[in-house]
């Protein structure tokens, strides 16, 4: 008999407040839409009791990474990284993510972005684990520290890649695959336009949940039982069925993630 694929979510918010009312159902939508595996990043400390507590609960289903995220770079950021460090220190994540530099809300704490970034790369490497990246209107300020850090040991997932065709190969020059959500189904997303001239074999799909919705969902609150949308959009970009789109990506995952 044909198992069904295994479609692999690698970036989801599952603890985030807008899953408050109905989480389980959610998580339950998803894994009888054939989303099974769940990668979940890290936002700041205050978000590391509830990502225990989804691991608890599915244990099978969710995997956790550990990082401190751009726009949670604040005055306070060396306490954060610290317990980035401690919780890195106690026990297994399979990344260190969410990532990054984030110029959209705040320009006034780039240095401190810039440090954090950089320190939690050589986390990564310490740990022989991959990064993801979150990346909003900061391609320069990214490629100019991941050129400073590039090694055959750096590795990852640029996390909702919505660059062009250069950008894509540039991160992909960088060990990283591009992670493709509900963007990709967008009338002006851009990237449909020239994803087919990227191999699959550096994609990876997730959703982000709960943001960025694909289309006809799009404005509403996203769920990771909608990256069937985003494989069906990819199935008719790569003209291949949505079970290979999923298998092909789904291995992608592997060789990040190690599992």
């Amino acid at each position: 008999m044909e198992t069904k694929t295994i479609i692999t979510d690698t970036h989801t918010h599952l603890y985030s407040e807008e899953f408050n009312q109905d989480r389980n159902e959610m998580i339950q939508r998803a894994i009888d839409a054939g989303v099974s595996r769940f990668f979940i990043p890290a936002i700041d400390s205050t978000c590391t009791d509830s990502m225990y507590e989804l691991e608890k609960k599915y244990p099978d289903n969710v995997f956790l990474m550990m990082g401190l995220h751009p726009t949670y770079v604040k005055d306070n950021y060396l306490e954060e990284l610290q317990h980035v460090e401690e919780e890195l220190a106690k026990r297994k994540f399979y990344a260190v993510g969410e990532i990054g530099i984030d110029l959209y809300w705040d320009k006034t704490h780039l240095p401190q972005q810039q440090i954090a970034f950089r320190r939690q790369i050589q986390l990564a490497k310490q740990y022989k684990l991959p990064i993801v990246i979150h990346c909003r209107e900061a391609f320069d300020a990214i490629f100019e520290i991941l050129e400073a850090e590039k090694s055959a040991d750096l590795f990852g997932i640029f996390h909702c890649f919505s660059g062009t065709y250069e950008q894509a190969l540039q991160a992909i020059s960088y060990n990283m695959k591009l992670g493709i959500g509900g963007v990709v189904t967008f009338k002006n997303g851009k990237i449909d336009q020239f994803l087919n001239q990227i191999d699959l074999k550096h994609i990876v799909l997730e959703t982000d949940s709960p943001y960025l919705a694909p289309i006809p969902y799009r404005g509403k609150r996203n769920e990771s039982s909608y990256l069937v949308n985003v494989v069906n959009k990819l199935s008719e970009i790569y003209g291949l069925t949505p079970n290979e789109i999923a298998a092909i990506t789904t291995e992608n995952s592997k060789a990040i993630f190690g599992i």
